[in-house]
Parts: C-alpha cells; structure tokens; sequence
C-alpha cells in the first residue's frame, strides 16, 4: 500500500481490494498476523511466447524497460508500506535480476527473478541451469489498468530466452485473484496446488493438494 494523503484513500482502497477479488486474500494475512496461516499456492509454468505479445495502454513510448540495482530497490520500498510482498525486498542479493518500467524516470512498475535455489514458506525449491522464477510483480497505483504487469512478465521471457533460461516459473497465492488474471493473459499454466500451514507461529506443514500434469 503506498502512502496517500487522500481522505478517501482508504474507501478507495477497500473497494479496489473487492474489485479485484482480494477479499479473502487480506483476510488470510490478517489471520497470519496471529499466528493462523494457511496458503493455498500454485507453481506455474510461464513463459509461453505462442501467446500474444502484451501491449501497454496508452502511450507505450512513455515507458523505458530497465534494470534496478538494489540501491534503487530500496528507494523504492520507501515509497511503500504495508506490503508483505515488498517487505522481503531487503533481501535482494546480486545473483537475483530485479527489472522494471519507468515513466518519465519514475518507477512504474517492477518484479524480481531468481536464477538459484530458493525458499518459500520453508518450502525448498530447486532451479537448474536451463530455469528461472519470477517474484515480486508490482505496479504503482497510477500505473495500474495500463495492462504493465503482463507487458514486464513478457520482457521478462525474452530476456531469460537469450539467457538460455527456458523454463520459467512463478508462484501464485490461491487467494489472489488479480494475479490469476494477469498470468492467465500470458498462458501461465497451473502444475500442482499446494497448502502451507502454520499453527501458532510455531508449528509447520506442507502438503500437495493436486498435481495437474499427473
């Protein structure tokens, strides 16, 4: 969420959560703040080029495709508060690609890829040399409904494509509607559903709900 003087900020910001199916998402972090979690995940396979090539709405022209340094990185995270998504930016390493859009030198929107093993809920995940996983897709509030999001994710294949890295993945919380949505534009495909919980801060399981290529 990022800082806004609006007095009507907060109704905007309810309503936009409703708008785009995110209800029960914020009431799962709110029951994680307690010490109750439970996430739903998918793992997906992205990075399909068959699908169309996303185009920006508006002026494309005004939009820079470029490469952040973790120095901008945090920049950035100043200008946003409260989300648990951003809140793991500090960790942001130089084996990790962080790439984004500028608007008139502004960052506009932005997402992360990493090149190597790594862990989600205490869940390790392992990535060979030919692979990659995207994380961390965020656009700005006055960026939004300008279709950035799918346009970035699709750079972002062509770019692991001349890398060598081919097979291209990304989790998606079960509750996030609004991030179905913008994978399914680029023919994202659902390989297994998972279910993470936490009892009591303390206590942690896993479990494979469905695997879709069995």
């Amino acid at each position: 969420m990022e800082v806004n003087k609006d007095k009507y900020y907060r109704i905007k910001w309810f309503w936009n959560i409703l708008k785009n199916g995110l209800f029960l998402f914020g009431v799962r972090n709110r029951l994680a703040r307690i010490g109750f979690d439970i996430d739903p995940f998918y793992w997906v396979l992205e990075g399909d080029l068959t699908c169309e090539a996303p185009k920006i709405k508006g002026d494309p022209s005004a939009y820079e495709f470029t490469q952040l340094n973790a120095e901008e990185i945090t920049s950035i995270k100043k200008k946003i508060h409260g989300s648990d998504d951003v809140a793991a930016l500090p960790n942001f390493h130089d084996q990790q690609i962080c790439i984004g859009l500028e608007y008139k030198g502004e960052v506009a929107a932005f997402m992360i890829i990493e090149l190597n093993d790594f862990n989600y809920n205490r869940k390790k995940f392992h990535l060979k040399e030919n692979e990659a996983y995207l994380f961390h897709m965020y656009t700005f509030e006055a960026h939004r409904g300008k279709n950035l999001a799918p346009y970035l994710r699709y750079q972002s294949y062509l770019m692991l494509k001349d890398m060598g890295r081919n097979r291209i993945y990304s989790i998606t919380q079960f509750f996030n509607k609004s991030s179905q949505r913008f994978k399914k534009k680029l023919n994202a495909r659902h390989l297994q559903l998972f279910m993470y919980i936490i009892l009591f801060k303390k206590y942690h399981y896993h479990f494979l709900i469905k695997n879709y290529d069995s």
